[in-house]
């Protein structure tokens, strides 16, 4: 696919995009309704994978499937909103991807419309579906180990960094998910005698107060929480931890690429792929209750030595040894 033509569909120019005109001439063509809690213009890397997933099992845009877009744009208070209208349209799946709030958006908002989705959080927590093996409902997806490793996260950065004291970033507007991840944060910390202060963003205006927070607090660290909103933002929010000389650790690689300390967390790339997977099946017939939820269990370790240096610290050989990438 061309730039220009993935870009025009992103936008919502393509025909793809906009298939209630196409339905007239083209009635067997089913229809995606993709709702994210994202910008379209964050999205395009993960989406380029999601896509990838659903032509494995047959369905390439433009071809033989149409996408409707809902971008929530990080105002999660709209995603219900979004859900309701998808449904309005009588789309033929609504795929959720990598924000559980738009995953129980979709869920409230049918019983009926097949719903696949990608969250970093426990499905069974989360009560999207009773259980993993047996969904029973309209709801199935993928699942990544992203919230559980959250502690280990606190873990991993505090063997580089030989600090008293942490700071956590969590987006309040995730209430289920921020409560989660604070929640085991603050066990990991009791452990490792740290004091741990919980910053809050929900908006990119705020990223410059919280790290201006650090220095107040005198915080020697900093963890990133694991919600959709910063995985958008994850190359800004490396950057400006290089910039304002802040050892930090998220989820994903590209926060580490583009100048964060460390990352881990499962594979991005797997989880969408298998989201467009199943998406595709489920259009081609098969019953969300009867596709049990994947869940994507290798978790990947990488850091930045460049940054590490530049920030002085020294990266122990035995955590070396256990990365499965090290950008010198």
């Amino acid at each position: 696919m061309r730039r220009r033509e993935f870009i025009a569909l992103l936008g919502g120019g393509a025909a793809a995009a906009s298939p209630l005109g196409a339905r007239a001439q083209q009635p067997a063509v089913p229809v995606i309704g993709f709702l994210s809690a994202e910008s379209r213009d964050l999205f395009t890397d993960r989406l380029r994978v999601f896509l990838k997933g659903l032509s494995e099992s047959g369905y390439v845009v433009g071809q033989n499937v149409a996408i409707e877009f809902r971008w929530a744009a990080g105002q999660y208070d709209q995603l219900p909103a979004l859900a309701a209208d998808l449904v309005g349209r009588q789309v033929s799946v609504i795929a959720t991807l990598g924000s559980a709030p738009a995953a129980l958006a979709a869920k409230s908002a049918t019983t009926t419309i097949p719903v696949v989705f990608f969250t970093g959080a426990d499905p069974l927590e989360l009560k999207l579906v009773p259980s993993l093996s047996r969904p029973g409902g309209n709801l199935t997806g993928v699942t990544s180990l992203n919230v559980e490793v959250g502690a280990k996260r606190v873990e991993l950065l505090h063997e580089v960094v030989p600090t008293t004291s942490m700071a956590l970033l969590v987006n309040p507007t995730d209430a289920k998910g921020s409560e989660t991840t604070t929640k085991d944060a603050h066990a990991a910390a009791r452990q490792l005698g740290l004091k741990l202060d919980v910053l809050h963003a929900s908006t990119e205006r705020e990223f410059d107060t919280v790290f201006a927070a650090l220095t107040q607090l005198r915080a020697g660290a900093l963890v990133i929480g694991g919600d959709a909103f910063f995985v958008g933002r994850g190359e800004q929010l490396g950057a400006l931890a290089l910039r304002q000389a802040v050892p930090a650790i998220f989820m994903y690689r590209p926060f580490v690429a583009a100048g964060g300390l460390m990352s881990y967390g499962s594979s991005i790339v797997e989880s969408y792929r298998l989201a467009g997977v199943y998406t595709g099946r489920v259009l081609k017939g098969e019953k969300p209750a009867d596709l049990p939820v994947q869940q994507v269990t290798k978790v990947e370790l990488i850091l930045n030595m460049k940054t590490a240096k530049a920030l002085g610290l020294t990266v122990p050989l035995s955590l070396l040894g256990r990365a499965d990438e090290v950008i010198e």
